[in-house]
């Protein structure tokens, strides 16, 4: 588990005990490393961000970060399929999929104003989703030069799926911000 993180019992999973819990952002030193990388490289443009899986958590990081009423337009955290659909634009049919991720980031971009997007949608467990396993994770990018989905399976209990579900959004923007053009 995750340094720092505040736990509780939430029944079994096939049989073993679950932990869960929040995971306290103002510890990880990891996700603070990210949040400055993009707080320091984007320049004039601004960040948004959209959530299922991760439930605002990559919102509470990036509000976090130094200057970030500079940059963070803010999220939309769409937990329920009808709501991504609804304040997102998603096609209706399954969340869990990388056309479910790309129209996520496209739609907080264009709610938001934001020059770049981050979004993500995935299963944390206990059970599958839209016929994905547990761990499914799918991470959509858009900014000014496009927009592309990542596919990823993380392993561990529903608390480490999301940590490394933020680690992993936070990385590929902080990389696509360090990619496109240098602000003057």
């Amino acid at each position: 588990m995750g340094r720092g993180l505040a736990e509780r019992w939430l029944g079994t999973r096939r049989g073993r005990a679950v932990k869960t819990g929040v995971m306290p952002m103002d510890h990880d030193d990891e996700i603070k490393g990210l949040v400055r990388r993009v707080g320091e490289a984007v320049g004039s443009r601004t960040v948004a961000c959209a959530e299922s899986l991760t439930a605002g958590q990559i919102a509470t990081a990036l509000g976090a970060g130094e200057s970030s009423s500079e940059w963070f337009r803010g999220g939309v955290v769409a937990y329920q399929r009808e709501t991504k659909y609804r304040v997102l634009g998603v096609t209706p049919g399954p969340v869990v999929s990388e056309s479910a991720a790309a129209e996520m980031a496209r739609g907080v971009a264009e709610a938001t104003g934001a020059d770049l997007a981050v979004a993500v949608t995935g299963v944390g467990g206990p059970d599958e989703q839209d016929g994905q396993p547990v761990g499914t994770v799918f991470i959509g990018i858009f900014g000014p030069g496009g927009e592309r989905v990542e596919h990823h399976r993380f392993e561990g209990e529903p608390v480490e799926i999301v940590r490394a579900t933020v680690v992993k959004a936070l990385l590929l923007l902080a990389e696509t911000i360090d990619a496109g053009s240098r602000p003057t």
